[in-house]
């Protein structure tokens, strides 16, 4: 492995410590962009193009033309990846509408800005994969189109910075109604009656890739699935589970100091976790 970092920025690799943008990016000045993340195992990416279709997807919600096709960016990700080929990675794609003079109004076509970069894919202990994980529910405080992966992130800081407090591993946003919608960075599903539930895809919810993987794989395992509103003290409710491109599916044990089922990492989350990483050990061998 490399001893230094490279990053892409704007058509040129250069080391991660010289990477710099202009200071009237807008995605400095007005969170003005939008972003994936990729995992990438012994060279194998685990389903880029859906997140680079989804990456487009977000540009065209807020009218920011892609600087690259997605066959380009496609190779540009490998390209990345070769310059610092991790085992495993975390693959970072972020797009701002580019450099202008600080106003809020865009009155000219703009070149956007394309910075990729590439770290060590991070892991879940043992211990939490053993014991579960914890959470704290928050009453969603964010904007009222989260199914675009905006940059624009001081809400989930702030719903993370809690949980650190707290001592705890992520934090649910729940509707005005007390509905659970997604975690800070994760997708946040429960097993309810034997049933796999999660909220639908709407504005308030971002349509994550491992959440998509999650659900096949259960339905795939013969596991009854329902897409809809739910709230954590549902009669019936024995397990939550959380999904993220960095850990898979992970086990909630605890949520608001209070035990989930009978407080231990429960068997359908197992199952869809153990699931998944059977997927990315086969992607694993044939990267």
């Amino acid at each position: 492995m490399k001893k230094h970092l490279v990053a892409y920025v704007n058509n040129t690799f250069v080391p991660l410590n010289k990477a710099y943008i202009h200071i009237e990016d807008r995605g400095f000045q007005f969170a003005d962009g939008v972003y994936e993340v990729v995992a990438c195992f012994g060279g194998a990416y685990l389903d880029l193009m859906p997140h680079l279709q989804r990456l487009e997807k977000s540009c065209i919600a807020i009218a920011i033309g892609l600087p690259k096709s997605l066959n380009e960016l496609q190779n540009l990700v490998e390209k990345a990846y070769q310059e610092n080929p991790f085992e495993d990675a975390m693959i970072y794609i972020q797009i701002t509408r580019g450099v202008s003079p600080r106003a809020h109004v865009v009155d000219k076509p703009m070149t956007p800005t394309l910075v990729i970069t590439v770290r060590e894919l991070p892991k879940p202990s043992e211990e939490k994969l053993k014991q579960g994980t914890k959470a704290i529910t928050m009453q969603d405080i964010r904007w009222k189109h989260c199914e675009i992966k905006s940059i624009a992130l001081l809400a989930n800081v702030m719903g993370k910075q809690e949980s650190l407090k707290q001592h705890v591993d992520e934090a649910f946003w729940l509707d005005q109604q007390g509905h659970v919608l997604e975690g800070c960075a994760t997708n946040v599903l429960a097993v309810i009656g034997g049933v796999l539930v999660t909220h639908p895809l709407d504005h308030q919810v971002l349509g994550g890739i491992t959440r998509t993987m999650a659900l096949q794989v259960a339905k795939g395992a013969g596991v009854d699935i329902e897409e809809r509103p739910w709230k954590l003290d549902e009669i019936g409710l024995t397990e939550c589970m959380m999904s993220s491109t960095t850990n898979a599916v992970l086990p909630v044990c605890m949520v608001d100091k209070k035990e989930v089922g009978d407080g231990k990492p429960g068997e359908i989350s197992l199952r869809i976790r153990n699931m998944i990483l059977r997927n990315i050990k086969a992607l694993r061998k044939r990267g």
